[in-house]
Parts: structure tokens; sequence; C-alpha cells
């Protein structure tokens, strides 16, 4: 007997999303609440990208919450800097463990030199490749091994080091890696897994495949996909937030650069955020992303930062209400060594 596809909407997605990742309503501090913020991890290309993801999220976010012992550092999906719960780090690492034997004997034997290298030593990872004589972006792909961590502030090079690797078979790592990211995106499929967490294809099948019993199907707008059965009454319960109507409140959010609400490759993805294909092309630029405005469960334009300056640009004419709760947002930014001294300016392009 075929099971009849669980219908979604795009408004169902979009608030299913924004409920679980704790956009709607932030959450009190704690390291708990670091660990939820960060349940797919808090991508931190950016300098201090990872903070404001928390910032959105996490009330009583500071410049140094990034720094809490409930988090660290390391090169996660598609060996990007990560911000991930101190207990998920085998997750963020062994989860995208190599699947092919070649890649997996490089992964061990860079580590291995790595370790024996620094010694309990901590050493920038530039001054780790020079020591050993390998272009220092060769050290990153030691990462999936989960004995790596690391500090960047976005100033100068990271400073790594080793750690012992985690007590879980990789195969458990990155199905619980997978349960972890249909669980924050919502249907999806293994494909969209695959690109997500720089994972081969054929990987990200299995993983899918590995977890069958634990998915229901889903049809949504754009086209058919997975979900947990665990999340089904979740995104049926979810309902979208209003846009303002002349003083009602209005929840926004000043999301950057890799957000894990925007952080999506899939062009049909993108397209069910943002409807309109200009609109697309300034957030999802070839280059380096902008910040997201989210006002009333809408992105609704992009935003920048220099230094203590954030400039917002607006898609399309705000409310008085929705324009109040943006400013509102970028003058609470815990940004370093700016605090209290934030600038707005409003660009209509």
């Amino acid at each position: 007997m075929t099971t009849r596809p669980l219908e979604v909407s795009r408004a169902q997605v979009l608030a299913y999303r924004q409920n679980v990742g704790s956009l709607v309503e932030r959450m009190p501090a704690g390291a708990e609440s670091l660990r939820r913020a960060a349940f797919a991890g808090l991508q931190d290309s950016m300098p201090r990208a990872a903070l404001l993801s928390i910032h959105a999220r996490v009330a009583g976010t500071e410049p140094t919450t990034w720094e809490d012992p409930a988090l660290v550092q390391l090169w996660g999906p598609r060996f990007s800097a990560f911000v991930v719960a101190a207990g998920d780090r085998a997750l963020f690492t062994l989860g995208r463990y190599p699947d092919g034997d070649r890649r997996r004997r490089f992964a061990e034997e860079m580590a291995q030199k790595v370790a024996k290298l620094l010694d309990g030593r901590k050493m920038t990872y530039g001054d780790v490749g020079r020591a050993l004589g390998v272009d220092h972006n060769a050290v990153r792909y030691a990462a999936p091994t989960g004995t790596i961590l690391m500090r960047w502030d976005g100033a100068r090079q990271p400073t790594i080091w080793s750690v012992p690797a985690p007590k879980i078979e990789p195969h458990e790592a990155r199905l619980e890696l997978a349960r972890r990211y249909l669980h924050v995106f919502g249907p999806s499929t293994a494909e969209a897994f695959g690109d997500w967490a720089g994972i081969k294809p054929a990987g990200a099948r299995a993983a899918f495949d590995a977890l069958a019993r634990e998915l229901v199907p889903v049809r949504t707008p754009i086209g058919d996909a997975l979900l947990l059965a665990d999340d089904v009454l979740a995104i049926h319960a979810a309902t979208a937030q209003p846009r303002s109507q002349g003083t009602d409140p209005v929840v926004a959010r000043l999301l950057p650069s890799g957000d894990a609400y925007t952080l999506h490759q899939d062009p049909a993805e993108r397209e069910m955020l943002v409807a309109d294909r200009a609109k697309r092309d300034t957030l999802w630029t070839p280059r380096v992303w902008p910040g997201a405005i989210l006002a009333g469960g809408e992105l609704v334009g992009t935003w920048q930062r220099s230094q203590g300056k954030v400039t917002i640009r607006p898609w399309q004419r705000l409310t008085d209400t929705e324009r109040t709760a943006v400013e509102a947002e970028a003058l609470s930014l815990p940004i370093p060594r700016v605090a209290g001294r934030i600038e707005i300016a409003w660009d209509a392009g």
C-alpha cells in the first residue's frame, strides 16, 4: 500500500523553520539555549556571524557569548568555520567522515601529523602548514576525524589544537547529523542534505536510506521531500507570523551571512524563501552574501555592517512598526568594540 505524501504549504514550511529555529521568540540565556541555537551548527565564515546568529535566537547575547564553554569552534560542513555545541563535536566532524578509502587515509594521516607536531600546543594553521611542508589549507582535511578544534576571531589566522577523537562511529554520527538537518530545515531531500553537509551524494542518500523508518514523505511547493515523523505534528501546527498592520507588534531579526535560515544552495529552496528573482540576486550573491532581514515571518531586505555602521536595504516599503523593530534589532547587535555606538543607515536603492 502506497503512503500518500503529507501536503504542506510554503507558509507551514517557513513557519516551522522559524519556530524550530527560535526566530519567533528568543530563548532565555544559558547553556541549553546555546545548544539549541547551534542545533544544526552556526556558520562562522564571516567574522562573528555565529555570534549574530546566536543573538537572533538567545536573549542576553553579549560580544563574548560565542566563547562560552558550552560551544566550540571547528571546521564543519563544507570545511567552513562553524560554532557548534561542545557535546555535538562528533556530529559535525565524524558525521562528515570521508566515504572513500583514499580520502579517509589522507584525513587520518594529516590528523596524525598535526597531533604529533602540536604535541599539546596551539599554533596558527599557517604555521602548522609550513612546519609540515604543505599548503595550510590542507590541514582542514583532518577536521572530519574530529581531532581538531580552533579559535578564529576573524582578524587573524585560526589557532588550532588537537583533541582526542570522539567515541562514536562515523556512521552513527552521520545519521544524527542528518536528523539534525531535517529537524531544523524541515522537509528536504538527501541531495540537499549532501550539499549542506559537504557529503558526496551517495553518502547522503545512504544516510537517508538508513533513516527510512523515521521519515515520512512530504509534498512541498518545490517538490517531494522527506520529514522526520517526530516533526509532523509541529509542521501541522506551525502558523505564519502576520505582517505588521499599523501599530501591531512585529518580530524582526537581522540574520547574518550564512545563517541557517538562509543557508541554501538549492535554487528552488531560495525561490521558496524569496519569490522575486531580482531580490534573490541581492541576497545570494556570487561572492560574499549580505545579511538578511526577517520581519513578520518574511525576508524583506538585506543588511551589511562596516565597523559600527549598519546599512539596511529593504526590498519594499516597511510600516513604521516594522522600521522601528528593525532599528531596535540593529541597535541591539552585540558587535565587539562598538557596543552603544551603532549607526543605522537606510538605503532604499
